[in-house]
């Protein structure tokens, strides 16, 4: 087992340990997509809505150099036909780009340091393969001298968008990479699939997305992976059932992301969280201070303020989403504050009827911190 190469399967085994919420059925999905046109997927979701756990589950899943079987036993994956034809076959690259950023001085130096590192680690589990200087001609190589065709699992993809928002030249360079991994003559040669997680979709250029042949399931759209975005209302009542936790209160806390065949979904770290603790309280907000939802709420676009305001009362905001360039700078109206706001998860969107709106309690408590500190800040009376 390798840094990045066949990390193994210890990440989902600590996941198993504690409160685990199956959501292996995600992977019959991602099954059906291997080695056919839809097989790269990019999934967008909020902070602490099970990213990383969905990325772990599918390098314990794949990856050839463990065991996994006993591991996924009795879970919905288990009971599937395809189970046992794909279980720990593959070759699993897995990135954490959140990883390679804090391990350099620089972030102009993360592109590189992630081809070289990756590299090595390819050379010295296959030295049959041919040299190559680029990690999408050294992938290539493997497969050639070996016949093992790679998944590759990047977890966070956006993360150097949000670290190095100014520095368009290390932006540009990590776009050419990714393309020249998933949009390229060598990638059906190569890659069997891939999975990206972050918290935007996939950035875009004008109107075009930079990489088009990604298949992609946001907070806005989610496609058939919905009831994988947080907890059901199923799962969270056997939880409170489990934990002596009142259900209603659990609802008013955490329910209010709706999709077109999930009408309930919860925010899952905050379900969690509210299990261990025998108390209902903020516990997603915290994972990131709230002075983030503060600076987009007072630059003020086209009146966001007050239509802020409207949401705290309980109004449904119409918006259209598809200005928005999916990334955190490029802001030019109050549709793509809103927009951006919903990937984040401090907004929740219905699709049929095109609006956003304020979720649940949890997620009200933080604007109201974040609109009155606003107001002390310049004077006025909260």
């Amino acid at each position: 087992m390798g840094k990045y190469l066949n990390v193994g399967n210890a990440g989902f085994t600590a996941i198993r340990k504690g409160e685990y919420v199956d959501k292996t059925g995600m992977i019959a999905y991602i099954n059906s997509t291997l080695g056919t046109m839809d097989k790269l997927t990019c999934v967008s979701r909020p902070r602490r809505f099970g990213k990383s756990f969905a990325a772990k589950m599918l390098c314990a899943y794949y990856d050839k150099s463990c065991d996994s079987r006993e591991l996924f036993e009795g879970l919905e994956i288990s009971y599937d036909a395809f189970f046992e034809k794909y279980l720990n076959q593959y070759d699993v690259i897995y990135l954490d780009i959140t990883l390679f950023i804090s391990s350099v001085p620089d972030v102009r130096e993360v592109v590189s340091s992630l081809q070289s590192k990756v590299i090595v680690e390819l050379r010295e589990a296959f030295p049959e393969a041919k040299q190559e200087s680029t990690l999408i001609e050294t992938l290539t190589s493997v497969t050639e001298a070996t016949g093992s065709r790679f998944i590759v699992i990047i977890d966070e993809w956006d993360a150097l968008f949000r670290e190095a928002m100014k520095c368009t030249e290390v932006q540009k360079e990590y776009i050419q990479l990714l393309r020249s991994l998933f949009k390229s003559s060598l990638t059906d040669k190569t890659i069997e699939a891939a999975y990206m997680t972050g918290i935007l979709p996939i950035k875009k250029y004008g109107t075009q997305s930079a990489m088009t042949d990604f298949r992609e399931y946001t907070m806005l759209q989610p496609g058939p992976l919905e009831e994988y975005v947080g907890f059901t209302e199923t799962e969270v009542k056997a939880l409170c059932e489990k934990n002596d936790m009142d259900f209603e209160e659990a609802k008013y806390w955490y329910d209010g992301y709706s999709f077109s065949r999930i009408k309930s979904v919860y925010s899952p770290n905050s379900v969690v969280m509210a299990m261990k603790m025998k108390e209902f309280s903020t516990y997603w907000t915290q994972t990131e201070t709230y002075e983030s939802l503060k600076i987009y709420i007072e630059m003020d676009e086209d009146g966001l303020k007050e239509t802020i305001v409207q949401m705290l009362g309980g109004a449904h905001v119409s918006i259209d989403f598809r200005t928005f360039q999916n990334d955190m700078t490029n802001i030019k109206s109050k549709d793509d504050v809103l927009t951006l706001l919903v990937h984040l998860g401090y907004l929740a969107y219905n699709s049929r009827e095109k609006c956003a709106f304020i979720p649940n309690e949890e997620v009200h408590q933080e604007f109201v911190r974040a609109v009155s500190s606003g107001k002390h800040r310049e004077g006025e009376e909260i």
